[in-house]
């Protein structure tokens, strides 16, 4: 369905779109304080083609339809009818006329409350807004809110999301997408008012400028390298061997359940090493855990890690784990996204000969199985290790660039991945393609906006300095491509001998990206170089305007093998850095950002309905006013890694205390699963969260999402390949993960490549090692590619090599 409708979409902003004039841009705005900023609410002025003034048809697709000026109306003579009699794809819309003289003046940064009275016999119809750009025209913005049947006239409002920056005047209006008929009048539209004034600080002027980080009196007790936010409100933190190969050999597999409630932790029995899995929440809140490491390299570095084909499931009522079928290949740091019908779908990593796999896999949510190779579309394309597959609005996947260990994909390094076509189109603008390893990608607030940023990065193997670069890309373009964001702000960094500032093009990788209540992304943690050098520096990002503001920074290193994530009462968790010189941070820190120090904040004192559906309007009351109300799904992080973490706005209709909100019809913006719901004031302050459950019914939850889907990347230009020549694998380099097997044991990484400030002599890279407190290093057979062994005593970097100078 997607595919055929696919040609229709960029028309669909455009169809019943009225040639803007110049003086558009030119008239003057209308005064904000207006009782209704609708011209002919209520359809008495006749116009031209068949409809009221400053009103007009629009739509796309394959359907049979009428406008009708009808005499059943709410009040006055005239309302308006839209009907549909034969549907197979696409909407019909009356809509306020796109011109200067119709399209209501609004101004960027404030929210508008729209309301109308309306009758409707199917349960297929949306109030559905689109936007004029100063520089980009009339372009869609977003479905608010889907009208439930109703026999009787009832009126209903919704607040809109803040306006985008750019934006000048907005026009909406009804869209009916299944058979039958919405009728509609008294259209009103004001502006929200302005918010109260911050409230006094409740922290140091610092603290409230820039938050505060908390190092826990109770460590973790596991060596942890991936994190889970549980819809109970715990965290599964997963350790396997924990990268230790004694562990490994004795089959000690540890996990752990924290409760921030009480700060316990829980030992967890783990039936296979899950170090450098993958996990996914499934819809009815259990993890997903898939594949892990099999073996471990040799000493000689001749054979490189092994994923098995293993897969469990982590239940959270019972703390336990259970064996799912295999996979179809092993699969050492796999990526996994869920979809909108609740399965899940998994690229890349090593197999278990060590080789890359080439093959998609696939779970079923109706089986609750992984399907057989044959069932699943496949490129045979090796995607890599952690690939950032990102699900977009209309079902296809975003490659996002974001990887671990090495360089990108071939081509412009990132790519949208479209599953039922079987194609892949290269997408172009990533800045340095090959030194984003260990980069951080993520779906900007909120997921209606299909905006993503992609965050700093360097090369496992050629082990530059990590870099500053940002990138974001706006996934409703038609030919989407990224853009240079602004640089990461510098904070210290330690090169052996103390912090020092940061300078020049000095970025980070292994950085953790955190979306928060307020809509702003929380980035902190990361290294200069492959497993050494931490870096001490947060900032907090904002989508509205692309700036990052410096922050508070995390006193604990959080380089390779660290998680940050966020909590259900706001605040963020960082836990785990493994330098790769055997060390281990079992500190747990945690920060409570700016937004908790602004005094008292508001309470979800009620939840009707906890079990919800697409396109359901669901009421909540609260203790006092709030601004605005979103989903957030819960972490399941690893590895700089989270390509389901999204921010999903509920817009509000407002009756007191009493907050109806707006559920998404779309299930690829809002994957079926547990989540986070907050509730937040004016002045940003988020409620502490309540758990509810979004399933939809099976007709949204299958494939067709079509009337919600406007212009959005319709056909990229890049460079577009089928399905390549069936393969079993990829060959891959024993050294992916960087390491030289021939130094020190296997949870000791020497790197292949010193950072290019270090002399490629003995001495200079005894030091190095020596000031980033690498111990005793035994050298493994009978070659020293380091040149780290001049004495042949077997030891690297002894005294005798070092005075061999």
């Amino acid at each position: 369905m997607r595919k055929k409708s696919r040609l229709y979409r960029r028309r669909t902003a455009l169809v019943g779109v009225g040639a803007l004039t110049a003086g558009l841009l030119l008239t003057s705005p209308q005064s904000a304080s207006a009782a209704n900023l609708v011209k002919n609410p209520g359809f008495e002025t006749a116009g031209t083609a068949d409809m009221p003034a400053c009103w007009e048809k629009s739509g796309w697709g394959n359907n049979d339809f009428s406008f009708t000026t009808t005499s059943d109306a709410h009040s006055g003579s005239k309302a308006m009818k839209v009907e549909l009699t034969r549907r197979v794809d696409g909407d019909r819309k009356a809509l306020i006329t796109e011109s200067a003289e119709c399209a209501p003046v609004v101004a960027p940064g404030k929210q508008y409350d729209l309301g109308l009275w309306y009758k409707s016999t199917t349960p297929d119809a949306s109030l559905t807004l689109f936007r004029h750009d100063a520089a980009g025209g009339w372009q869609y913005w977003t479905d608010l809110k889907t009208l439930q049947m109703q026999a009787g006239w009832t009126q209903t409002t919704v607040r809109t999301p803040e306006v985008p920056a750019g934006t000048d005047r907005i026009t909406w209006g009804v869209s009916v997408y299944g058979t039958g008929s919405a009728t509609t009048d008294d259209y009103t539209m004001e502006q929200v008012a302005d918010p109260v004034p911050d409230p006094e600080c409740t922290g140091t002027a610092e603290q409230c400028a820039d938050g505060k980080w908390d190092v826990l009196a109770t460590k973790n007790p596991v060596r942890s390298m991936h994190s889970v936010v549980l819809h109970n409100g715990k965290v599964l933190l997963i350790a396997g061997s924990g990268n230790d190969e004694a562990m490994f050999k004795a089959g000690t597999f540890t996990s752990a359940v924290y409760n921030p409630a009480n700060g316990s932790y829980k030992i967890i029995p783990t039936p296979k090493d899950m170090f450098c899995a993958g996990h996914v929440q499934l819809q009815d809140g259990r993890v997903l855990v898939m594949s892990g490491n099999k073996g471990y390299p040799t000493a000689d570095g001749t054979v490189g890690y092994q994923g098995y084909k293993d897969s469990y499931i982590f239940d959270p009522t019972t703390e336990t784990y259970s064996k799912t079928n295999n996979m179809n290949d092993g699969h050492w740091y796999p990526s996994a996204t869920a979809l909108g019908n609740g399965d899940v779908i998994s690229f890349g990593g090593l197999k278990e000969d060590s080789t890359g796999s080439v093959t998609a896999e696939r779970w079923s949510d109706a089986e609750q199985q992984w399907l057989p190779t044959w069932k699943v579309n496949q490129t045979w394309s090796y995607w890599g290790l952690y690939p950032s597959m990102i699900l977009m609005q209309d079902g296809r996947l975003f490659y996002s660039g974001s990887h671990v260990f090495g360089n990108n994909i071939p081509g412009t390094g990132s790519a949208i991945y479209d599953y039922d076509a079987n194609t892949v189109t290269q997408v172009p603008g990533l800045q340095r393609k090959d030194e984003r390893d260990q980069s951080a990608s993520v779906l900007l607030p909120p997921a209606q906006d299909q905006k993503v940023l992609t965050i700093g990065g360097g090369n496992i193997d050629s082990n530059p300095d990590a870099n500053r670069l940002t990138d974001v890309i706006d996934l409703k373009e038609p030919n989407p491509a990224y853009v240079a964001g602004p640089p990461l702000p510098q904070g210290t960094v330690d090169l052996g001998n103390g912090k020092v500032p940061q300078t020049g093009a000095q970025g980070k990788m292994y950085v953790s990206a955190v979306l928060l209540p307020d809509g702003k992304v929380l980035e902190t943690g990361g290294a200069l170089h492959n497993r050494a050098n931490p870096v001490y520096e947060s900032s907090i990002y904002d989508p509205a305007t692309g700036t990052f503001d410096p922050v508070a920074a995390d006193p604990e290193a959080r380089g390779y093998h660290s998680s940050s994530f966020l909590l259900p009462d706001g605040r963020v968790m960082s836990t785990g850095d493994n330098p790769g010189n055997g060390t281990w941070n079992h500190n747990v820190s945690i920060y409570t950002p700016p937004y908790l120090l602004k005094g008292a904040r508001p309470t979800i004192t009620s939840v009707i309905d906890t079990e919800w559906n697409y396109g359901d309007t669901q009421r909540i009351t609260v203790d006092r006013p709030i601004a605005k109300a979103e989903l957030i799904r819960p972490a399941a992080v690893t590895h700089s890694s989270d390509p389901n973490q999204r921010f999903v706005d509920l817009p509000l209709s407002v009756d007191g205390n009493n907050i109806d909100l707006n559920v998404t019809s779309n299930p690829n913006l809002a994957p079926p699963g547990w989540y986070m719901l907050f509730a937040v004031d004016a002045n940003g302050v988020p409620s502490v969260a309540k758990w509810v459950h979004l399933q939809g019914p099976s007709a949204l939850s299958a494939t067709d999402a079509s009337a919600h889907v406007h212009s959005f990347a319709d056909s990229p230009e890049g460079t577009v390949a089928g399905p390549g020549k069936k393969k079993t694998s990829q060959k891959v380099s024993p050294t992916v993960a960087g390491c030289d097997r021939h130094y020190g044991s296997i949870n000791v990484c020497v790197p292949t490549a010193f950072p290019d400030e270090v002399k490629a002599t003995t001495a200079a890279r005894c030091d190095w090692l020596k000031a980033n407190d690498y111990g005793r290093l035994k050298v493994n057979g009978k070659d020293d590619p380091l040149k780290l062994d001049r004495n042949r005593d077997g030891i690297a970097c002894g005294k005798g090599d070092v005075a061999k100078r």
